[in-house]
């Protein structure tokens, strides 16, 4: 086997709403996740700059929508967020205000109560569940179809030996999960995630628990069994991770000694599209401190 092909891996699984086209988005969560570890660490961020083949993403998302975002959409949000070293007052406060806080408990009553929802979502809401289902519904072999663009890296990387860092954002960290659910499970595939991090996770949702792959099943083989580590981040003022602790949820994952760890990260976030503030953006995500040290020491490890 060359070093180049033991060489480590971090495949990024992006969530729902179309994106860039692949290569222009990957330059663009590549340019955070540098400009982050850089600020922690210049050398290791030297390091991983010299080996950026070594960072992919799943492109999953053009195959479910048909389109692409157009990218100068978010160019200047992206410059404004990188020139940005940290949250503003004004950031802290809009996350933690009263309105975000009443928003995520009228959410959370939701998720206890799915008889609720259609009274309380708003349009961009619908569009949310909308995709969701077609997600959870494997409508036209969509969901299979995604699940395989990511499982096809993994085994590439699994049978070159590579250690994988997999990252999940959003309804990508759904995906990765039911994709390693398969793979240890049902398919008994040798791919083995060294890290897996989730950022911005619905997984707290009890609406996504009970349409996981695997929630019918009894006991261990409800959870994937190819799995060290798990860390979980979320934003503070979150309305996608309602619940931003996954350690308590997953918590039999730790019992049936499937996993060393859970550990969650809670954040401030500072993107704004247009003035306004998206605390679940996947860039503001890439470009924290907390993001950046998780990166940089497992990067540091395997290097």
């Amino acid at each position: 086997m060359s070093s180049s092909e033991s060489e480590p891996l971090i495949l990024y699984v992006p969530g729902l709403l179309p994106k860039p086209e692949a290569g222009i988005h990957r330059d663009a969560l590549l340019r955070c996740l540098l400009e982050g570890m850089r600020r922690v660490d210049p050398k290791m961020a030297n390091d991983f700059e010299a080996r950026q083949h070594c960072f992919d993403i799943v492109s999953w998302t053009y195959d479910f929508y048909g389109e692409h975002r157009d990218f100068d959409i978010d160019r200047p949000a992206i410059d404004r967020l990188l020139a940005q070293t940290e949250p503003t007052e004004r950031d802290v406060a809009e996350a933690v205000s009263w309105q975000r806080r009443l928003l995520r408990s009228v959410y959370k009553a939701g998720d206890l109560l799915p008889f609720l929802i259609p009274r309380l979502a708003n349009e961009k809401l619908e569009v949310h569940l909308r995709d969701l289902r077609r997600y959870t519904r494997n409508n036209r072999d969509i969901a299979e179809h995604t699940r395989r663009l990511l499982k096809v890296p993994l085994e590439s990387a699994a049978a070159a030996g590579r250690p994988i860092l997999l990252i999940g954002h959003s309804m990508g960290s759904v995906i990765a999960f039911d994709a390693l659910w398969q793979l240890s499970r049902r398919e008994h595939k040798p791919v083995f995630i060294d890290l897996f991090m989730t950022m911005g996770s619905p997984l707290g949702q009890r609406f996504i628990q009970d349409r996981l792959l695997g929630a019918k099943d009894l006991g261990e083989r409800r959870y994937p069994a190819n799995i060290d580590r798990w860390i979980n981040i979320a934003a503070v003022g979150e309305l996608t991770a309602l619940d931003r602790d996954l350690k308590n949820d997953f918590q039999p994952m730790l019992d049936y000694g499937l996993l060393t760890e859970i550990i969650d990260h809670e954040i401030f976030t500072w993107y704004r599209l247009k003035g306004a503030l998206n605390v679940h953006a996947e860039y503001g995500y890439l470009v924290n401190e907390v993001t950046a040290r998780v990166l940089r020491d497992w990067w540091r490890d395997y290097r």
